[in-house]
């Protein structure tokens, strides 16, 4: 039996259009209490007894009977036997992949300023910023219902980009099986150490450090709930790049790309999960209408369909619009995490855009060209966090430290004033150091 998909339709120019479009949006992560507490407690079992609490809960979550944390890590040779098992196409599109999100971020690195900045003021003083990559960063790798070496490619690079020494990453592998393709794109992008854990564990390893697994710098990478929690947990010992939420598509249409094209684009979010979010934005209702009649012709061939039939019926929408400004400023409101811009004249749209995640420009820039191979990075900002939050790049494992080399003359200056200052806030101590270096007058 053939359920239709029904999504939810919105007008603009309806008085309650404000609620009804946040009430499609609004999602609460609902973290379960038994989850947090269960990720407390398997931080607090690595902290204190490293590898073989490390050891167990891999043994029990991911069915696995391995005698040591050692023999959980892959070597560099089985990534290249990886690589090497996979058919030329595979691995060709792999390595193409790989070298598009290369050379986005090496750009990206150039045009931030590779190694900071510094100038001289007149009396001498110079200040500046020195920009200096991480030491180690640990790369989380979901596994288990899916493989995503794509997010292997998008974590790793920019890491090794910006200079990372160390990139150390963790795969669960339930029941030992293990994805060549996760592998092999490890292999391409440089990884350095992979161990096969997950979940709370695998956290706590890379933010506590065991005998075996070093402790690093920052974490990223997506996981499920309590890779999240664990996440949450053990910010400010490690830096960690983001809560992500469930994946989100916004797109903006005039009504002249194939229907087909873009329900096809929503069903590309909603396949991820139930969870997941898709919204056409269009002034056209008969396209509208158009592109329904096609979810639902289409929906049958997809081997997810219940998946997409769920997220569609639940978080999906179809929003009618005065014009296509209106749709920009909805656009700006509801900050997607990926936003097609599906137009004759996508640039015109685009530069109205102040927040989203990814833009994708014209209708031949389907969302999915971003997940894998276009070369901008495809770890971005949900749940409406693009209106303060950025993609991932090569700043996310670059740290900036200040230079101030203060000239005996621009002691003089900034000594008066700093005492000034420290006075008036009590700090004494803090007054005399700058005093200090005042040169006395005869």
């Amino acid at each position: 039996m053939k359920l239709p998909v029904t999504m939810r339709h919105l007008d603009s120019s309806a008085a309650d259009f404000p609620a009804q479009l946040m009430s499609v949006l609004a999602f609460e992560a609902g973290e379960d209490e038994a989850i947090d507490r269960a990720a407390a407690g398997i931080l607090a079992a690595v902290k204190a007894r490293g590898d073989a609490a490390v050891l167990e809960y891999t043994n029990q979550f991911d069915r696995l009977a391995a005698a040591s944390v050692s023999a959980l890590e892959i070597p560099q040779a089985e990534l290249q036997a990886a690589l090497l098992s996979l058919s030329p196409a595979r691995r060709d599109a792999l390595q193409a992949a790989a070298d598009r999100v290369r050379t986005y971020h090496e750009r990206q690195k150039r045009e931030c300023g590779s190694d900071g900045f510094t100038f001289t003021e007149a009396d001498g003083t110079v200040l500046g910023q020195k920009v200096t990559p991480l030491d180690k960063v640990g790369i989380y790798v979901p596994g288990g219902k899916a493989a995503y070496p794509s997010s292997v490619l998008m974590n790793a690079i920019p890491a090794k980009v910006a200079g990372v020494a160390v990139v150390i990453m963790v795969v669960p592998t339930p029941d030992g099986v293990k994805n060549p393709l996760v592998l092999a794109a490890a292999a391409i992008a440089g990884v350095d150490r992979v161990f096969t854990i997950g979940g709370a564990q695998a956290v706590g390893a890379l933010a506590y450090g065991t005998a075996t697994i070093p402790q690093v710098d920052k974490i990223v990478g997506p996981g499920n709930a309590y890779v999240a929690a664990a996440k949450r947990r053990v910010f400010g010992t490690v830096g960690i790049d983001m809560i992500a939420g469930p994946s989100e598509i916004l797109v903006l249409a005039d009504g002249s790309t194939d229907p087909d094209w873009i329900a096809m684009d929503l069903f590309s979010q909603a396949e991820h999960d139930e969870l997941a979010q898709s919204i056409l934005v269009c002034p056209d209702a008969d396209y509208l209408a158009q592109v329904e009649a096609s979810v639902n012709r289409q929906i049958e061939a997809m081997p997810r369909k219940d998946v997409i039939r769920t997220s569609l019926t639940n978080r999906g929408a179809l929003v009618k619009v005065r014009d296509m400004d209106e749709a920009c400023e909805i656009a700006n409101l509801i900050a997607a995490e990926h936003l097609e811009i599906s137009t004759e004249q996508p640039q015109q749209w685009a530069d109205k855009i102040r927040h989203a995640g990814a833009m994708f420009l014209g209708r031949f820039s389907s969302e999915s060209l971003g997940d894998y191979c276009a070369g901008p990075n495809h770890v971005l900002p949900t749940s409406r966090t693009a209106r303060f939050s950025s993609p991932l790049g090569v700043y996310d494992f670059q740290k900036r430290s200040s230079i101030i080399h203060v000239s005996q003359t621009g002691a003089q200056t900034l000594g008066l004033i700093a005492a000034e200052l420290a006075y008036g806030e009590g700090l004494q101590a803090h007054a005399r150091s700058a005093e200090y270096r005042l040169q006395k007058k005869d």
